[in-house]
């Protein structure tokens, strides 16, 4: 059985990450999300919101398995009997960050494979801090999360 990780702080989990998941789900028979728990960046919602969100997010993809964990990476990849970890890529940056990151989690687990996803097109701009900050102002998020995330998004940020 072949078992992909799909790490990320997901906060919040955005159409793009789903569509990244699904596109997994098709390739590997597992497919765990790793909604990491701690991240170097401010996070609006909690670790166990997170995961909720997701999980409802990709509930009809039944090989996907959403949890949350701490520490590196490539342990919980290797704790989880993953042989890749998924990553998707928008843009250049996001290439160039990655990149970097390849290397060293290679020198960390040289067993583990890491494969890049390009984002569909629909989704290239969209980020998890873009559609707080869209949110936040009163713009339209409609299609870019799905609704129960929308939902919990403006509950979150005070709006309804």
């Amino acid at each position: 059985m072949t078992t992909a990780l799909y790490p990320g702080a997901f906060d919040p989990v955005t159409m793009g990450h789903v569509d990244i998941t699904a596109r997994a789900a098709r390739i590997f028979d597992r497919v765990v999300v790793g909604v990491y728990d701690t991240p170097s960046k401010d996070l609006l919602f909690t670790t166990e919101e997170r995961v909720e969100l997701f999980t409802k997010a990709v509930q009809r993809l039944l090989n996907v398995e959403v949890v949350a964990y701490k520490g590196l990476t490539v342990a919980f990849a290797k704790a989880r009997g993953a042989q890749a970890v998924i990553r998707g890529l928008r843009s250049g940056s996001d290439f160039e960050y990655e990149f970097e990151m390849a290397f060293m989690n290679r020198m960390q687990a040289p067993d583990l494979e890491f494969m890049y996803m390009m984002t569909s097109p629909a989704y290239q701009f969209v980020s998890s801090s873009l559609i707080k900050e869209v949110a936040k102002l009163g713009g339209s998020i409609q299609g870019l999360v799905a609704d129960h995330v929308a939902i919990a998004l403006k509950r979150k940020l005070g709006l309804t």
